[in-house]
């Protein structure tokens, strides 16, 4: 069964977040940790978790995929920015550990001038720091757009990191379509093209989750400006693609489209009807007026 879903509020914790993703129709979910704008965290209930991870087994999940907070960079120029974000991924990860063989995702990060190199050095020791043996959680690096000095505006980048972390069996990658677009990756045209030099460069089975994400702006533009599926200059047949391509359609599909609830449930509805084999023009018609109804 597809694994698709889009992020969800973590008020409430674990199995609300479990509840609120079933009535989206969704069989993943991602959430952040903690105030993806700031750096606090709530203290997790073991048995929260655990009646999250029965929901998920009774109702056939995938993997679900946490995300760390926008503010979390690990290559910063100041030593206190990069210690908390070291600190915070530890806590994390710890916290991730009660809902065990999840995906703890993250934007590598921004060199702020000092330079790439340095950024990708900077990053692969906060995640050696990080790391821990044996723990259960994988952690994704995410693709993306290149705006700004932004570390992972290609696939070598990325490659480059994990080339440095001690532990790289604990690691993955997380490809957000809107990103990679925008970084100059044209998977609206050619996705298997772009899944080959993904192969190539870091090899496909690194490939753990996928960020569902049309783009407002042409293949190139390094903006990350994330659109609704079938809005934007990819396309509602690159998400056909996505979900009947033999190296993405099992993977987790996470949704961050500019929604709320009635708008993600009918994407996600849109998503399975063509990971199905339904004709692309009536799914997008179905969508449309879905849409004019919310309006």
């Amino acid at each position: 069964m597809l694994s698709v879903g889009c992020h969800i509020s973590s008020a409430g914790g674990f199995e609300a977040m479990g509840e609120r993703a079933l009535d989206l129709g969704a069989t993943t979910f991602a959430y952040f940790t903690r105030n993806p704008r700031g750096g606090s965290a709530k203290k997790a209930d073991p048995s929260d978790a655990d009646r999250l991870v029965s929901l998920m087994a009774e109702h056939g999940f995938g993997r679900i995929v946490a995300h760390a907070p926008y503010t979390m960079n690990l290559c910063s120029a100041k030593p206190d920015v990069r210690a908390f974000a070291r600190e915070a991924m530890a806590a994390d990860l710890r916290t991730m550990e009660l809902v065990p063989g999840n995906y703890y995702n993250f934007h590598p990060g921004s060199h702020v001038g000092q330079g790439a190199d340095i950024g990708i050095e900077l990053i692969a020791q906060g995640l050696n720091e990080a790391l821990e043996p044996g723990q259960h959680t994988t952690v994704l690096l995410e693709t993306m757009a290149g705006k700004g000095t932004e570390v992972g505006r290609s696939f070598e980048e990325l490659a480059q990191v994990l080339e440095l972390v001690d532990h790289d069996e604990l690691m993955g990658v997380c490809l957000d379509t809107c990103h990679v677009s925008d970084a100059g990756y044209d998977i609206s045209a050619d996705l298997d093209a772009v899944l080959d030099e993904f192969d190539r460069v870091l090899g496909i089975e690194r490939l753990r989750a996928l960020h569902l994400n049309d783009s407002k702006n042409p293949v190139g533009a390094h903006k990350d400006r994330h659109e609704r599926l079938g809005l934007g200059h990819l396309g509602l047949g690159c998400f056909a693609a996505i979900v009947t391509n033999e190296r993405t359609r099992d993977l987790p599909l996470v949704l961050e489209t500019p929604n709320e609830a009635p708008g993600y449930a009918a994407e996600i509805e849109a998503l399975r009807r063509l990971a199905a084999g339904e004709d692309l023009a009536e799914v997008e018609a179905r969508l449309t007026s879905t849409r004019d109804t919310d309006r």
